[in-house]
């Protein structure tokens, strides 16, 4: 009895090495193909969530020092540069203060007063343009990967499929055994090049909208900033909160006529 016992072990154990349907065995059974299809994906993938995680940590950043501007403690302090220094040596805000201050600085030589605000506006909208380029590096590659990891996939799944057809023609019939090495390895790159390419689609557009509401802001701290640096320090912006723009409306408010007796 005992055996038996480990003959059927023994037979069991053969049975699982032989077992040819496995992920490792169907990049086996491909070669340096499946190989290098596979190694490629792998690459697009690590790129994608690496791009995602430090631009999400740089996004991050730009939102928690916009802080300072929202709650009205950079235009309190007495000069741009005081203000400046409540940023980080290398935020975005403080470049586009840096960059005006730059900017008035070169702004008093010129003759001719209209010239001069446009040559301040340019540059100022430089500054601006040239940190939301910044924002947008890696994006080009997460949009990349979301389009062509499919066809990537499907350049193996066509690879298989191929390998498949072979095999039958030289067997000479479409037995199983045959066919389902080649046909799994073909589904298998199918499905990982849908898993890289989605969420790298995903990250994409997240990321996108993320940019356009950092643009958005850095367009109205822009033209706050021209408006204090043209007219001098006398136009202060000021950063009204939910309670006093409450009280605001409030006061704003028309006051219903008295009824007639």
């Amino acid at each position: 009895m005992l055996i038996e016992i480990l003959a059927a072990a023994a037979a069991g154990g053969e049975a699982a090495t032989e077992n040819k349907f496995g992920f490792v065995e169907a990049l086996n059974q491909g070669g340096v193909i499946a190989y290098s299809i596979f190694t490629v994906l792998v690459i697009m993938s690590v790129g994608s969530f690496y791009i995602l995680i430090t631009k999400l940590l740089e996004q991050k950043r730009i939102f928690g020092q916009y802080k300072a501007i929202q709650t009205g403690a950079f235009w309190r302090a007495n000069t741009l540069a005081e203000g400046a220094s409540k940023f980080d040596k290398n935020s975005a805000w403080r470049q586009l203060v840096d960059d005006g201050l730059a900017a008035e600085a070169q702004h008093a030589k010129m003759t001719d007063s209209l010239e001069a605000h446009e040559w301040l506006v340019g540059s100022l909208g430089r500054s601006e343009a040239s940190i939301n380029s910044k924002l947008a590096g890696g994006l080009p590659f997460l949009a990349t990967v979301g389009a062509t990891a499919p066809f990537v996939g499907l350049l193996g799944t066509v690879i298989g499929i191929y390998r498949a057809l072979i095999a039958i023609g030289l067997a000479g019939s479409a037995s199983i055994d045959k066919v389902a090495g080649p046909v799994g390895e073909a589904l298998i790159m199918t499905a990982i090049g849908l898993l890289v390419a989605v969420p790298a689609v995903f990250a994409y557009n997240w990321l996108q909208n993320r940019n356009k509401r950092i643009s958005e802001l850095l367009s109205g701290f822009s033209t706050d900033l021209l408006a204090f640096i043209a007219s001098r320090g006398a136009v202060r912006p000021s950063v009204m909160t939910k309670t006093s723009t409450q009280q605001a409306a409030k006061t704003t408010a028309p006051v219903a006529a008295p009824k007639k007796a």
